[in-house]
C-alpha cells in the first residue's frame, strides 16, 4: 500500500482539515470572547482608534460567529471567507505603520491568516465537520424521495411507515402497520386487490 493510499484510508486529509480549522479559528474565538467579557475596556481602546460601539459589536459577533463556524465546520466556507476579508480590512486599516516592526508583523500575520482562510474556503471543511454530517442526512432523505418517485413511475403507491408505529391508511381504509414498512401497494386494472387477492 502506497503512502497516498494509506493516507486516504486513514482520512488524513480530513484530519488535517479539522486541525487546520481549529488552529485558524482559535484566535478569532479567543479574541471575540476577550472583547465580549472586557467590553468596557475594549470600547475605550476601540474609541481611541476611531471605532464606534456598533462596529465593535459587529466585530465581536463576526469573530465569535464565523470563528465557531470554521471550528465546527458548519457553513465553514462562508465563515472562512468572512474572516479572510476581515483580516484584509484589519491589516489595511490598523497595521500600516511599517516603520514599526510590531505593526509590520501584525500586517503580515493578518495577510497569512487571510490566505489560510481563503484556502480553507476552497478546500471545504472535510469529513469531520457538521457540514459533512448534514450533507449526509440530506443525501439520505433525497435517496428516499428518489425511491418513492421510482415507485410512482412504475404505477405503485409506496406507503412510508415509521418503524414501530402505524402511520397511514391504505386504499381500503386499513391501518398500515410497521410490518408493511415501505411495501408498495399496486393498483390492479380490474380493481384494487391486496397481496392475498382480496378486494
Amino acid at each position: 500500500m502506497s503512502p497516498t493510499e494509506l493516507a486516504e484510508k486513514l482520512h488524513a486529509r480530513d484530519g488535517v482539515l479539522l486541525g487546520g480549522r481549529l488552529l485558524l479559528s482559535l484566535i478569532f474565538v479567543h479574541e471575540g470572547l476577550q472583547l465580549a467579557t472586557h467590553f468596557g475596556g475594549a470600547q475605550k481602546a476601540m474609541a481611541a482608534l476611531g471605532v464606534g460601539t456598533p462596529l465593535l459589536l459587529a466585530t465581536i459577533a463576526l469573530q465569535l460567529g464565523a470563528g465557531l463556524s470554521v471550528a465546527l465546520g458548519i457553513l465553514a466556507r462562508l465563515g472562512a471567507v468572512a474572516l479572510g476579508l476581515f483580516c484584509l480590512v484589519t491589516a489595511s486599516l490598523f497595521h500600516t505603520n511599517f516603520a514599526s516592526q510590531n505593526e509590520l508583523l501584525h500586517f503580515e500575520k493578518d495577510l497569512a491568516i487571510a490566505g489560510g482562510m481563503f484556502i480553507l474556503a476552497l478546500a471545504g471543511s472535510g469529513r469531520f465537520s457538521l457540514d459533512s454530517g448534514l450533507a449526509g442526512l440530506r443525501k439520505g432523505r433525497a435517496g428516499e424521495g428518489a425511491k418513492a418517485l421510482l415507485a410512482l413511475d412504475r404505477g405503485e403507491r409506496p406507503e412510508v411507515v415509521a418503524a414501530g408505529r402505524a402511520s397511514g391508511v391504505n386504499c381500503h381504509g386499513a391501518v398500515i402497520s410497521a410490518a408493511d414498512n415501505l411495501r408498495p401497494i399496486r393498483s390492479e386494472a380490474a380493481g384494487d386487490r391486496n397481496d392475498e387477492g382480496q378486494i
